[in-house]
């Protein structure tokens, strides 16, 4: 297999960056009045009403959260990344305020939702208390006004920061335009929420989604975050937090590109290392492999057994239904050794179908309702002896054989009969056996076959494949651990043209994944969801970053270039103001949206195609 590598946002979609997404009212309650005059009357007739609209404050639903990155619990190079959250509404950050203002006050709204980001030795406890509870204990947090729908014994998530670590960290208030904006892909549109921290490289990093609800000072000399009046360095200041997820930065080595790069290191079909000069290099080429074998009289032997997943194209058939699966055994007399890989895929799929009750019982009960139909058809000089039985094979165990046929409920040790077939940070290539399968699902087919009668029946009427040719991929790399929602595409042509039609895409493990599709791959792509655009600078060393800015005539770079705060901050506004100098346009130009734009790098693709 030879790879190559694309920068890509998905071309099949058309991402919109807007700047906020404001809301025709922000959550409060509201009055409102109708008068109608009538000309008979001495005086209007009149309604007074008040109403509220409610928006989240202290907590989210988990389905607001679309996506997160880097994803929670990946492992990966995250040290020049700026932390984002993906949030389903797009209005939420707007809907309501970071210093109070109302729609209308402020040329641009802000966003009353931040990301902050926290080094292992930083990370504050999470602690669920209640409404009431928030201003009790030794953090400071400011006196509000519950809320129509809320109820002082409301549950609410906080984490407790030490002031000097929060007045580091936190954005400063001109810095809050640029954080939010608004994604609108395909009519859809979604709010992200980025944070202005990088994380430390070699080490775990926790975000929180916080409230700065108020928190911010209204008066246009100060717009401070409000840290306290009397709380002192040390001191707690309380946040409410409304999501959060943890992720390790650790070595370059642990890119996305690089970690599937190295995948190419050990690509091939699924096959143990060749042995030119032995015998067994027949089998080998084929996918066998050595296993302990147990005979029925007790004797012990070595015999080859291969499971479903094959080096190359099957052009020999197996004559099934069978009686029992050593009538599947085959016996090579040069070697004087079996091939048992078809009989322990029968018998394998005989013992899933007994495993399966509820699947037994149906498909036994449905064999006998045939049964009575090929009798009914028997006597046809009397048709009132047996009713009409419709014989039509149920949706449940239809739904069962077509599982199993994509290999569903099939344990590992039966795929990848031994650990050298797929070592770590390894890919494999194969074609899915369609004679082992055939053999699976008449194991499984066979229950209720005792009689010759019964043997015959289903000799007419065998269970076949739903698919005839399947091609595939396993997958062993710390890329699937580190990747959550990892993509894989397969197309039939190395132009990638055509893509075919995806069976199976499963993680097995933590760090392995099968994928199985409809047709013969000619290319494989590995790539990330689309929610997967990140926000990145390039560091020069410790203190300082660089940002390549994109621009109409991309025959000039153009490239600004910021410091570091101590905790490895960014300075947004001040980068900002970096970016539109450079870009020659002026502050009221550049939104949030064009930030965005400029900030975002691409998800790769990684191809693998097949070499001559």
């Amino acid at each position: 297999m030879t790879t190559s590598t694309t920068s890509e946002s998905n071309s099949s979609e058309r991402i919109t960056f807007i700047p906020y997404l404001q809301p025709p009212l922000t959550s409060g309650e509201y009055a409102i009045r109708v008068e109608q005059a009538v000309s008979f009357a001495a005086q209007p007739f009149s309604a007074n009403r008040r109403f509220y609209v409610a928006s989240e404050r202290f907590g989210l639903t988990p389905s607001t959260v679309s996506a997160m990155f880097p994803p929670d619990g990946s492992l990966g190079d995250h040290s020049n990344v700026s932390p984002h959250i993906i949030l389903g509404r797009g209005s939420l950050p707007w809907e309501r305020s970071p210093d109070g203002s109302r729609p209308g006050e402020v040329p641009t709204p802000l966003s009353w939702l931040l990301l902050l980001l926290f080094d292992e030795t930083e990370k504050p406890v999470t602690r669920v208390i209640s409404l009431s509870d928030l201003h009790t204990g030794e953090a400071y947090f400011p006196e509000i006004q519950l809320e129509s729908p809320q109820k002082p014994e409301d549950q609410v998530t906080v984490i407790d920061v030490q002031r000097r670590l929060l007045e580091e960290i936190i954005p400063g208030y001109d810095d809050l335009q640029y954080l939010a904006h608004v994604r609108r892909v395909d009519g859809d549109e979604s709010a992200v929420i980025v944070g202005n921290r990088l994380p430390q490289p070699g080490s775990t990093s926790t975000v929180h989604l916080v409230s700065v609800e108020g928190r911010y000072d209204p008066d246009p000399q100060k717009r401070t975050f409000d840290f306290g009046t009397h709380t002192g360095p040390t001191d707690l200041v309380r946040l409410v937090s409304l999501a959060s997820w943890r992720f390790a930065s650790i070595d370059e080595n642990q890119t996305f590109a690089h970690m599937v790069h190295q995948l190419a290191q050990d690509a091939g079909p699924f096959r143990l290392s060749q042995s030119p000069t032995s015998p067994a290099e027949a089998f080998l080429e084929q996918g066998f492999v050595p296993a302990r074998h147990m005979l029925r009289q007790g004797r012990r032997t070595i015999s080859w057994y291969r499971g479903p997943f094959r080096t190359g194209p099957v052009a020999d058939e197996v004559d099934l239904p069978v009686h029992t699966s050593d009538s599947l055994l085959r016996y090579h007399a040069d070697i004087g050794m079996f091939d048992v890989g078809y009989a322990a895929a029968w018998e394998l799929g005989r013992l899933l179908a007994l495993q399966s009750s509820a699947f037994s019982t149906a498909l036994y009960e449905w064999k006998r309702r045939r049964d009575q139909s090929f009798m009914g058809e028997a006597q046809q000089a009397h048709p009132l002896t047996i009713p009409d039985i419709d014989t039509t094979l149920p949706g449940t165990i239809s739904s069962w054989f077509d599982q199993l046929s994509v290999l569903q409920g099939v344990p590992f040790k039966y795929l990848s009969p031994d650990e050298n077939l797929l070592p770590s940070e390894s890919i494999r290539f194969f074609w899915l056996d369609p004679n082992w399968m055939r053999c699976l699902l008449d194991g499984a087919y066979s229950i209720g076959r005792i009689t010759k009668a019964d043997f015959e029946r289903d000799q007419a009427h065998p269970r076949s494949l739903p698919y005839q040719q399947v091609t595939g991929a396993l997958i062993r790399s710390d890329v699937v651990a580190g990747y959550p929602g990892l993509l894989i595409d397969a197309f039939s042509d190395k132009a990638g043209s055509t893509l075919l039609p995806v069976l199976r895409t499963e993680r097995l493990s933590e760090n392995v994944l099968l994928c199985l599709f409809k047709g013969n791959v000619e290319r494989l792509d590995v790539h990330q969801q689309p929610e997967m655009l990140h926000f990145a600078v390039e560091l020069s060393d410790e203190t300082k970053f660089t940002k390549s800015l994109r621009k109409d005539n991309p025959d000039h770079d153009s490239v600004v270039t910021g410091n570091l705060g101590h905790y490895r901050t960014i300075p947004v506004a001040g980068f900002v103001t970096s970016m539109y100098q450079e870009l020659g346009t002026n502050a009221a130009a550049f939104t949030s949206g064009h930030f965005a734009i400029q900030m975002i790098e691409s998800a790769e693709r990684i191809s693998f195609c097949q070499s001559s």
